[in-house]
């Protein structure tokens, strides 16, 4: 029950702050992306605040033996580009630029009723699954492959 009531907390605290730096309104986010015409810079300063904050709770944190609610640290061990991570990560950047949403920005949004969040949300649920049909499709051919 913990680990539920301070996941909660933390995404309270997140999707205010998402709130109250403007990056549930998608203009918002498209005219950072406009640096020709209409750009606002205020998302960077959004983003820096972000890292900064970030950067000192990773600090604190992991001066821990372990988490307050878990038995160890689950912290990403890859360290190489490969094709799925930066085809990911430009997929991720093409639709922030297309749609003026992030993940993370959208779940804030639907509270506000945007109609565009319910479909950014359910393409991004989409994507999800069509991804681990994919990956579940290249798991079975590659252990079809060794037999």
């Amino acid at each position: 029950m913990p680990r539920i009531l301070s996941a909660l907390v933390a995404g309270l605290i997140f999707g205010a702050g998402i709130a109250v730096s403007g990056m549930i309104n998608p203009a918002k986010v498209l005219n950072f992306f406009d640096i020709a015409e209409t750009w606002d810079p205020s998302l960077a300063f959004v983003m820096g605040g972000a890292l900064a904050v970030t950067a000192l709770g990773y600090f604190l944190v992991l001066k821990r033996p372990t988490p307050a609610f878990e038995k160890r640290f689950h912290l990403p061990t890859k360290k190489r580009l490969d094709l799925p991570l930066i085809g990911g990560s430009a997929l991720f950047g093409i639709g922030w630029g297309i749609a003026g949403f992030c993940p993370g920005g959208s779940i804030p949004a639907l509270g506000l009723g945007q109609s565009s969040a319910f479909v950014f949300v359910a393409a991004m649920i989409a994507g999800m699954f069509a991804v681990k049909l994919v990956r579940s499709a290249m798991l079975v051919r590659a252990v079809r492959g060794r037999a």
